[in-house]
């Protein structure tokens, strides 16, 4: 038999695992009073990663909670360390189309969009945005919102944030879009999926084509009786 929890997503601090580990200390011991043999633990994920400026615990400090609070319970432990795996692996790079320049905002529109990293539109996450060439050491910054070109006033994955100057054609990367990302994508707005490409060192490779439009709709059908 096992018993499972998990606490949330995006943990930076150790104390509410320590919190939630010692009542699953007391659930497991008060199971076997009861004569049920509690062998396994998931113990879920939630290990956060920084996208801005947390510093969430480390893998052995997690490993350490778990010890000092389930150790002696002899079970076998699961854990879903997913995020901290493969949060800060991935970047999304996107091309600026255009910058428009309103009477109160700057607008920098790029060709990612809400469906390809949902994130910031759906929880109003913070994702670093930055040039893909670095900008000189003293280039000034201003304020911009960091905009998709899909039809949604949400399509949006920053506001106000500083950015040194650009322009159409230029290359900007999000960070930490590791985890949460293609897992979340969509092909809204007709959109094929973007593809993917594995770095290592100087060599990288194409992992996931993008699909063709074909391949999009290869999969829907029409029922005899649609025009009957």
């Amino acid at each position: 038999m096992a018993v499972a929890c998990h606490i949330g997503s995006q943990l930076t601090e150790i104390g509410p695992f320590r919190e939630a580990f010692l009542r699953l200390r007391d659930l497991v011991r008060d199971l076997r009073a009861d004569g049920t043999d509690i062998r396994r633990l998931d113990l879920g994920g939630g290990l956060g990663v920084p996208y801005e400026d947390e510093t969430p615990p480390s893998p052995a400090a997690y490993a350490e909670a778990i010890a000092q609070t389930l150790g002696d319970l002899g079970c076998r432990f699961i854990v879903e360390p997913g995020r901290l795996l493969v949060g800060n692996a991935g970047l999304l790079v996107s091309s600026v189309v255009r910058v428009k320049s309103g009477a109160t905002r700057t607008f920098v529109i790029v060709d990612a969009a809400m469906n390809d990293l949902i994130r910031p539109a759906l929880y109003d996450a913070y994702h670093a945005i930055r040039p893909v060439v670095e900008p000189a050491a003293d280039a000034a910054t201003a304020p911009v919102d960091i905009v998709g070109p899909v039809c949604e006033t949400g399509d949006t994955f920053a506001r106000q944030r500083a950015l040194p100057p650009v322009e159409a054609g230029d290359l900007l990367v999000f960070g930490t879009a590791g985890a949460y990302g293609a897992a979340m994508a969509s092909t809204y707005n007709s959109r094929p999926l973007v593809p993917e490409v594995m770095v290592k060192g100087d060599r990288y490779a194409l992992v996931r084509a993008r699909p063709s439009y074909e391949e999009m709709i290869a999969q829907d059908r029409l029922p005899d009786w649609q025009n009957g």
